[in-house]
């Protein structure tokens, strides 16, 4: 799966987030590091929503733009 990020140079380094992950940031020295570290984070924070939804009925919903 693809997910878009936003990549900011930094004072430190470079900070990474996912727009579509609400929350999903990350960050890094380098930009490789920071593109491997928001990986690691991506697969925490689906872990961490597939835990929240045991159990629930989940549904999708199409909006049209």
């Amino acid at each position: 799966m693809k997910y878009k990020i936003a990549l900011h140079r930094t004072d430190e380094g470079y900070s990474a987030s996912v727009p579509g992950l609400p929350g999903c940031w990350s960050q890094g020295a380098t930009e490789q590091e920071a593109l491997e570290n928001i990986g690691d984070a991506i697969r925490e924070y689906l872990a961490a929503r597939d835990d929240l939804l045991k159990g629930a009925t989940v549904r999708e919903v199409e909006v049209a733009s």
